[in-house]
């Protein structure tokens, strides 16, 4: 058996790159946010997807570890690129973006987070640009992925 990609990677790549899985979930017309303390930008709840495990596997799993919560994961709405600087090193990250329907969630009360550094919130999404949502073309994508879907693909490259 040969080795896989994460295998391959020197440290510094690993550091560098980013295989995510986001879950838009939107209950009574919200969008569920997640911030990190100290962090001026917010993203859709999901994480890292660990090698050998299937994105909507992990999904369900980052979601249960966020806020304890069991996420069913629907369909696929598509993948969104994004490159930053940070701490002298260039990020690459690939988001791979799913509606997720989570029974138990009210937008009304807040939602606990399970994780220390992380808080939740739930937004209109005309105020998604506001909230400062990264990476910044999932604000097309929210916006335009129930009326027109066919597939998203979004970049924020320079």
């Amino acid at each position: 058996m040969g080795m896989d990609f994460y295998s391959m990677m020197t440290e510094e790549t690993r550091l560098k790159f980013h295989y995510i899985v986001r879950g838009i979930v939107i209950v009574d017309g919200k969008v569920l946010l997640a911030h990190s303390t100290g962090a001026s930008n917010t993203f859709l709840p999901g994480g890292h997807i660990d090698t050998g495990e299937g994105a909507e596997s992990a999904l369900v799993r980052e979601i249960h570890e966020e806020i304890g919560k069991r996420a069913i994961v629907k369909r696929f709405v598509g993948a969104v690129e994004s490159v930053w600087s940070e701490d002298g090193l260039d990020n690459h990250e690939i988001n791979l973006v799913f509606e997720v329907d989570i029974p138990e969630l009210d937008s009304a009360k807040p939602l606990q987070s399970l994780e220390g550094h992380l808080e939740f919130i739930w937004v209109e999404p005309s105020a998604l640009e506001m909230h400062n949502l990264q990476p910044d073309s999932l604000i097309e994508c929210l916006t335009n992925w129930k009326t027109s879907w066919s597939g998203y693909w979004g970049t924020s490259l320079s």
